[in-house]
């Protein structure tokens, strides 16, 4: 979808706040579905892609939502609401996506060596299931106990308990949710994304699964010069920028 007068990058992210107060106008809703386009364009781990996101623009429901937000005014004040979930608990139908995605995409070009097909194959059918599968999490922490000991000799990947595995999913979202928010602010919409919820709440309003964690919620709508708490304050560079 065109914009006209979109921002660049740069301008985007300057313009960007957490807006606690929108007014009144309304938003367009195709614009709004094409942010959240862009936020799956947004990078995650192996590709697994698990997230989902909850576009809520019925009146009722949002005020349902807000409510399970404390009623916090970035809630009650937007015209919509973008619920980010990690979606964990679907690695084997999104790991399955991939692998029949790289085996046509194999079976179209003949210029991948054998042994790089079967290294990307066997990623998704053998490595995949071997770190995220469980067996009430003891599973994880065997394979955990194993790399801890391998990495004594080698650099060897670490993160493989199952609360290691949520980390990496609410990561991947996490990288989504930025990305849907700067898309937001390059068309002229503001966002505030919240993390003080009712989890729980927020789950029955929308139907989501038990297993499936929400990541953040987001308000999202125009200005009210009154939502921008000031200018913006950011530790000095100097202490946060490491160069090696």
């Amino acid at each position: 979808m065109a914009i006209l007068n979109e921002k660049t990058v740069r301008e985007a992210i300057d313009y960007r706040r957490s807006v606690r107060a929108f007014t009144d106008e309304d938003l367009d809703d195709e614009k709004v579905k094409d942010c959240i386009y862009q936020a799956t364009l947004a990078p995650t781990s192996s590709n697994l892609q698990l997230w989902e996101f909850y576009h809520v623009t019925d009146p009722a429901v949002c005020r349902e939502i807000s409510i399970a937000c404390f009623d916090q005014g970035a809630s009650r004040s937007a015209k919509h609401l973008v619920v980010v979930v990690a979606r964990r608990d679907l690695w084997r139908s999104r790991a399955r996506a991939n692998y029949h995605y790289l085996s046509q995409a194999f079976e179209k070009s003949d210029g991948f060596s054998d042994s790089r097909k079967k290294m990307a194959l066997n990623y998704y059918r053998r490595l995949i299931p071997t770190l995220y599968s469980t067996f009430f999490g003891l599973k994880g922490w065997a394979v955990y106990v194993f790399a801890q000991v391998v990495g004594l000799f080698r650099p060897m990947y670490r993160q493989t308990r199952r609360s290691d595995l949520r980390v990496v999913a609410q990561k991947s979202a996490g990288l989504a949710a930025q990305n849907f928010m700067n898309a937001m602010a390059s068309i002229g919409y503001d966002t505030c994304p919240m993390e003080g919820h009712d989890s729980l709440r927020v789950k029955h309003a929308l139907g989501i699964p038990r297993k499936a964690e929400i990541n953040m919620v987001i308000g999202c709508g125009i200005r009210d010069p009154k939502g921008v708490y000031g200018e913006r304050f950011r530790i000095p560079f100097e202490e946060v920028y490491k160069k090696v």
